[in-house]
């Protein structure tokens, strides 16, 4: 069953002052380029930053934005400071005597195949694999007959699509009978997508082309002659990756027709923020349709009647108060997960047949609330498959039709599970495991007997059980217990000296979980530790552990993250100076936050594609559906919070911040990259000491997915360098 698509993103933090960039009544004016003294490198001379007098007045406050020039990424001036900003911070990079070894030892670990989950449609198993260093995985088509006797056919190969391999697949849907596979591409690692589909048979695509796609899955209908997508109209010419994304539409495309001819199937004039995603009962009759509103976790839903010709969409569940997944049904019995009256999930039946379906009073409950978080469930098979989080880790219950628990899948112990999709009357599913020291695995499980099998499996290049994970609570500023992963080489023990990378997101109901990152791999190999902390804001204990971190309670995310780095310190792990903070999009701001509040705690920091001029994010892009959960800035309460933290008007002159290296990419049209501008040249023109200040953009790249191989080698290898760098850690140049 295939799940709507929210968008994901971002995090906040607070200091304890309503100051700006500079004081309100003090002109701003042009500075000179400053120098400063690296250790272990070369003195660096800064790019001269233009210093404006823009203020704003907001709810009587007046705020200086002395970068605002930097909003225009297409500027002469904008792009020439951009090209001294990469001239300056990859000639720091490249001197780094450890840069080659790192970059070297990355492309070996990468350099092995890695599988997806399968869909499952028309006897076929449909999968994406990469077989080493492709920049981009390939869809594979294997029949489900020929399982253990054949290898798979490749079906598309994005690595032909550009010289560069920056054209993506963004993600594909294969018809009911296999016969056809709708999929999306992304270019530059945009959001934007064109939607095409290819007959599996021939291999070849069909001639339409959809265009003006984004946050996107599609829906085929039962006999496979169409599909359920959405689309925004087209954007001003040259503002595609500025431009505010408002009023999606829900459009049917039959296969073989021009996309002028789609059928418009729903829209909401009257609600410019809705966006659409679309399900279709396993039986045909009913389109469901999830009416979501950004990062906004409550969700609405609707239907629509297949089976009459004049039937129109009709609301369901029309409140926004709770969140909605729909699941499968049996007739006129629809189930939903959702958090409604269950704040860690639970599992309804609402019978379209009921005098009042939407009244929650006729709701049937399949299966109750526990004290675990419900992550996923996915009808299956004669039943259903869930997925718990307990503490952050995975648990797998397998259910009957009535909610009765069958068994529980066992696990072997601290794992991300994912996976279990499938169709009522399936004999099987598929399903990943994956841990911080081992890359995914995907399994086959037998729904009647519970065994499970390895479908594919990665050939490694190190050895995962020379590490260990273990797992801790650390009281936050209020006596929270916040959970942290700490992973490194097995049999180590706190010397007071250990090099720490500790990552954080904390926002939008995201929950952390065990899972493979090369680069982290590298960190620990070399003698790191890796702590994961799981903050306020996210999903790992269900809807209040989320809103205990969201809008005016924001500042406790900051505050778990601060307690976990001053704990690491504390108990003779390590040192504060060997601790590296690192988080991207919300996690980026949270990076940012923490730096600006307490610098002193850190060794360096990384702040990838961040969040971090929390006044001016709602005006770009899709960064207005962020006010879930940061709040308003047109809202005064609200306001006041999002001032008192955000990253950019919270740098103090003078102030000796730890070496700090901010990445962003020129074609990021979730987080644009003036957040990372703006706030690089702000802490440039800040930075009282000594430390390196710097700014990392890439070109052809966007927030993160579709990067390419080479591109996410290169990425990583920098962050290591900068790491172990600004550390002075010993051996860095082995």
């Amino acid at each position: 069953m295939h799940v709507f698509v929210r968008t994901l993103l971002l995090a906040t933090l607070m200091t304890s002052t309503l100051g700006g960039c500079a004081s309100s009544d003090t002109p701003i004016s042009a500075e000179s380029p400053r120098v400063e003294t690296v250790e272990g490198a070369s003195t660096l001379v800064y790019p001269a930053a233009r210093r404006s007098d823009q203020v704003d007045v907001l709810h009587g406050v007046r705020v200086a934005d002395p970068y605002r020039w930097l909003e225009d990424a297409d500027s002469e001036e904008t792009s020439n400071w951009v090209q001294s900003q990469n001239g300056l911070t990859y000639g720091w990079l490249q001197k780094i005597p450890a840069r080659a070894a790192l970059t070297e030892r990355l492309t070996e670990l990468w350099n092995t195949s890695r599988v997806e989950v399968p869909k499952v449609a028309g006897g076929k198993l449909f999968f994406r694999q990469s077989d080493g260093l492709q920049n981009q995985p390939i869809v594979y088509v294997l029949d489900r007959a020929a399982l253990n006797q054949e290898e798979p056919g490749a079906l598309i190969d994005p690595n032909t699509l550009s010289a560069d391999g920056t054209i993506a697949l963004t993600d594909f849907e294969p018809s009911p009978d296999g016969r056809y596979l709708a999929y999306g591409l992304s270019s530059g690692g945009s959001d934007w997508e064109e939607w095409r589909v290819r007959d599996v048979a021939s291999g070849r695509d069909l001639e339409e082309r959809l265009s003006w796609v984004k946050f996107n899955q599609a829906a085929w209908s039962r006999d496979g002659s169409g599909f359920y997508y959405s689309r925004y109209d087209a954007p001003t010419p040259g503002a595609e990756l500025e431009q505010a994304n408002y009023f999606q539409k829900l459009f049917y495309h039959r296969v073989g027709t021009a996309q002028s001819e789609d059928r418009l199937i729903h829209e909401r004039r009257d609600a410019k923020e809705l966006a659409f995603g679309a399900d279709v009962t396993a039986d045909g009759r009913y389109l469901v349709i999830t009416n979501w509103r950004g990062t906004e976790l409550d969700n609405g839903m609707s239907i629509l009647d297949l089976s009459q010709r004049a039937a129109k969409v009709v609301p369901l569940l029309d409140r926004f108060d709770a969140f909605y997944q729909f699941l499968g049904s049996d007739g006129t019995k629809l189930w939903f997960s959702t958090n409604q009256s269950a704040p860690r999930g639970r599992v309804i039946e609402i019978d379209l047949a009921a005098i009042t379906p939407s009244d929650p009073r006729s709701w049937r409950t399949l299966i109750p609330e526990t004290s675990d978080a419900l992550k996923e469930v996915h009808a299956v098979g004669s039943g259903f498959v869930a997925v718990y989080l307990r503490d952050a880790h995975s648990r797998v219950v397998q259910l009957d039709a009535q909610g009765k628990e069958v068994r529980e899948i066992p696990l072997p112990g601290l794992v991300s599970a994912e996976g279990f999709d499938g169709e009522r009357g399936a004999s099987e599913t598929f399903y990943s495991l994956e841990t911080f020291t081992r890359p995914t695995t995907v399994y086959r499980l037998d729904l009647a007997s519970g065994e499970s099998a390895a479908f594919r499996a990665p050939k490694l290049g190190f050895d995962p059980d020379a590490y260990e994970t273990s797992q801790i609570f650390v009281p936050s500023k209020d006596g929270t217990k916040v959970p942290v992963f700490l992973t490194a080489k097995k049999g180590w023990r706190p010397s007071g000296e250990m090099p720490t990378l500790l990552y954080g997101y904390g926002g939008f109901n995201i929950s952390l979980t065990p899972d493979f990152k090369a680069r982290n791999l590298v960190w620990m190999e070399r003698g790191g530790l890796l702590a994961i902390a799981n903050l306020r804001g996210g999903g790992e204990y269900g809807e209040e552990w989320h809103q205990a971190g969201m809008k005016l309670k924001k500042q406790n995310v900051f505050d778990d993250f601060q307690a976990v780095a001053a704990h690491l310190a504390k108990s003779g792990i390590t040192r504060s100076n060997r601790i590296v903070i690192d988080g991207r999009s919300n996690g980026g701001l949270l990076t940012g936050a923490c730096l600006t509040q307490r610098p002193e705690l850190f060794g360096a920091a990384i702040v990838g594609v961040g969040v971090l001029d929390m006044l001016r994010f709602h005006k770009f892009t899709i960064g207005w559906g962020w006010v879930s959960d940061y709040g308003s800035p047109e809202n005064p309460e609200e306001f006041k919070a999002l001032y008192a933290y955000s990253p950019y008007h919270n740098l103090k002159v003078g102030t000796h911040y730890p070496p700090t290296l901010i990445t962003t990419a020129d074609h990021d049209d979730r987080v644009v990259p003036a957040h990372s501008f703006k706030f690089a040249a702000a802490l440039q023109h800040a930075q009282g000491g000594s430390a390196p200040t710097l700014i990392r953009i890439e070109t052809r790249a966007g927030h993160g997915a579709g990067k390419p191989t080479r591109k996410q080698i290169e990425t990583a290898a920098d962050e290591l360098a900068f790491a172990i760098q600004a550390l002075q850690l010993e051996g860095a140049g082995e």
